[in-house]
């Protein structure tokens, strides 16, 4: 299985278990607020002569309602925290050697909150 199934899996399934949300791994047709989204990782090659290996960016999106955005930032900061200590062992061979936090950020888009974390990820497979 690529590197971008398997990491875009781990990250839907450990922030399944943190947060008390609704986690996608696309936008839903219908889904109650909030919820997050996993996007699709943008990954380019990290390898070596002995092993595969990817490196690039995972965007997480939280989207909420309401007049302030006190939820949707508590919730940005227990999915950062909780990505953290996401597992090294991804399956299928992968492994994790970084994952951090690039950026985040919460803003009102019409009459939602949407709250981004942008993490830098590297990650490798045995040849």
């Amino acid at each position: 299985m690529s590197g971008r199934v398997v990491l875009q899996a781990a990250i839907v399934a450990r922030l399944n278990a943190v947060l008390d949300v609704s986690v996608f791994d696309a936008p839903p047709v219908r889904g109650g607020l909030p919820y997050a989204v996993v996007d699709e990782p943008v990954l380019s090659d990290w390898s070596t002569k002995t092993w595969v290996g990817r490196e690039g960016r995972v965007l997480l999106t939280l989207f909420d309602g309401g007049e302030r955005p006190v939820r949707v930032r508590s919730l940005l900061a227990a999915a950062e925290e909780g990505l953290e200590a996401l597992p090294p062992d991804l399956g299928e061979g992968w492994r994790v050697v970084r994952l951090a936090l690039v950026r985040s950020r919460v803003l009102r888009v019409g009459d939602r909150w949407r709250g981004t974390s942008e993490f830098l990820v590297r990650m490798y497979r045995e040849s």
